[in-house]
């Protein structure tokens, strides 16, 4: 673990400087990446990012038991099968931080390379005895897939431990590592998370701490160095803090952990046995929480043995848009999360719906590529008046090949991840839906496989736009060369893959149908990024970097 101490780490500042003067903010830069197409693999290379395909993100989450202490609720556990339940935002590590609640010197950690049942057997959770907690699951956007970038990431200060678990990527990271690199602050890692642990580890000046650290304070000021992007969880001592970017680029959300009996009734009627917050609500049922609420736009939540409270929101720029990432709804999150007010199943059949209306097909069957498709091709089967029939039978004990670590292994992986189901598919005019194409090395395969099964037509509809532009927030989208849609139009990858016909979702249509079963359009809430479809960023491009 790192080793950092307030006042040490303050040592190299002038006397008229603030001690938290971890960076200036950085005037954001307004062009598209259209602008620089040459940036992209620059910057994916210097930090170290496998650059050959899209990958998810990572998942964070934290539990903290209500009432005395020691609790009777197994906090481990409980993080345990949260990280779980995310375990499709990342697969290379995982890791767990718990905290009596009552030393500040020391927490419990247990993290590693590999998938979170390999890594805590039950011998790791008895280790990890705690009343609070925080956990990370981990595909690397920011820094390389090594041991040493595992998260949460913990330091210790002269108040204390503190342990941080990151979701996203800091947009404007090269110049925070450059202030705190220039004040004599060691850096161990290229990791995001690390740098913010050391920026909450000095005091605004404005701040009055002869009672202790103000963490709602130090991570206020941060939020106003670093505008986007992240979702974090940070624990000190006895409380857990929740924060959201004030564009809600990340998702976060708040749960409440009832009685074992509550069953479906009112959770507001109920007593508190904890809380825990998460980057998805899918995996709250499974250890016996209830969904609460989203955690909003630049607030920062705290959450401590009495229950939670928002301590401070964070607000963006009067003219800056909410920028929440569309593609959670495309393909990230897990179906049965929960996204402004509505699941994301709802979302993904809307899309199908709307993508029916604009890209219909004369076929006798409308199917999916499992599992990711399915939500859309029924959604499209409804509008089109077409039934919906399985085509292809799915190996469930191979991974995605979405984020294999090479190409040719996603190449290999097509083969043995499908089997065609002979007798739904001989005759038939095929209507395929899927939920993205990324470099279209995987749908060429499946139209071999089914047209060797007797398709005697297959239409490829894709449930959201075609994929251009890079991520810099969090989602790894190496280079606009690797994209297909760089290469070929529409028609001209259908020819390419051996499909009848291929047409994608547009833009303004996948924007209506995720909005179609939202609880609420505030115009002042509402907002998506849409930067790897359309180029445009909500905080600009980040900086070359130089490290």
């Amino acid at each position: 673990m790192a080793q950092s101490d307030d006042r040490n780490c303050c040592a190299n500042l002038k006397k008229d400087e603030s001690c938290c003067q971890v960076a200036k903010e950085v005037p954001v830069k307004t062009q598209t990446a259209k602008m620089f197409p040459d940036k992209i693999y620059k910057s994916v290379q210097a930090k170290g990012v496998d650059a050959t395909g899209m990958t998810c993100e990572c998942g964070v989450f934290g539990a903290i038991a209500c009432g005395d202490y020691p609790t009777q609720l197994d906090i481990a556990q409980m993080i345990c099968l949260g990280l779980v339940a995310l375990q499709h935002r990342g697969q290379e590590s995982a890791g767990i931080v718990t905290s009596q609640g009552k030393l500040t010197k020391n927490f419990t950690v247990h993290k590693g390379m590999g998938m979170i049942n390999n890594l805590f057997n039950d011998e790791a959770i008895r280790k990890l005895k705690g009343n609070l907690g925080i956990g990370h699951t981990r595909y690397s956007t920011s820094a390389a897939s090594e041991v040493v970038n595992c998260q949460p990431f913990v330091v210790h200060t002269a108040h204390g431990a503190l342990a941080i678990a990151h979701n996203g990527e800091l947009v404007n990271c090269e110049s925070l590592r450059r202030e705190v690199l220039e004040r004599g602050v060691g850096l161990s890692t290229h990791s995001d998370s690390e740098l913010i642990a050391q920026s909450l580890c000095c005091a605004p000046e404005d701040v009055s701490e002869h009672d202790g650290p103000n963490w709602p304070a130090r991570i206020r000021h941060f939020m106003t160095l670093a505008p986007l992007s992240y979702s974090l969880v940070v624990m000190h001592k006895d409380k857990i803090y929740a924060v959201r970017d004030s564009y809600g680029n990340r998702p976060l959300c708040l749960g409440k952990i009832v009685p074992v009996d509550a069953g479906h009734a009112n959770i507001e009627d109920k007593l508190a046995e904890g809380w825990v917050v998460s980057s998805e609500s899918c995996g709250f049922l499974s250890i016996g929480a209830r969904y609460v609420r989203e955690v909003e736009p630049g607030e920062i939540i705290e959450l401590s043995r009495n229950g939670y409270r928002t301590v401070d929101i964070v607000e963006r720029p009067d003219y800056k848009r909410m920028a929440f990432c569309i593609f959670e709804y495309v393909y990230f999150a897990r179906s049965d999360s929960m996204f402004e007010g509505q699941m994301v199943y709802s979302a993904r059949l809307q899309c199908g719906r709307q993508l029916a209306r604009e890209s219909p097909v004369d076929a006798d069957l409308v199917s999916s590529v499992p599992e990711s498709g399915t939500a859309a091709a029924h959604g499209y089967a409804r509008e089109s008046g077409l039934p919906f029939g399985e085509v292809l039978c799915k190996n469930r004990y191979v991974g995605r090949t979405f984020i294999q670590p090479s190409n040719r292994l996603r190449q290999l992986g097509v083969a043995k991840k499908f089997g065609a189901l002979a007798q739904n598919v001989e005759g038939k005019r095929i209507t395929l839906v899927d939920d993205s194409i990324v470099r279209g090395n995987t749908i060429g395969p499946i139209i071999k496989l089914l047209r060797d099964a007797g398709a005697t037509e297959v239409h490829i509809r894709i449930a959201s736009p075609p994929l251009q532009y890079p991520c810099y927030m969090g989602i790894n989208i190496p280079t606009r060369e690797e994209l297909i849609a760089n290469k070929l139009s529409a028609d001209q990858l259908a020819d390419h893959v051996g499909a009848d016909s291929l047409a994608y979702l547009s833009v303004e249509g996948l924007v209506r149908a995720v909005q179609m079963n939202k609880t609420h359009v505030n115009p002042i809430k509402a907002g998506y990024c849409t930067a790897c479809l359309t180029g445009e960023y909500p905080g600009g491009l980040p900086e070359e970097l130089s490290w």
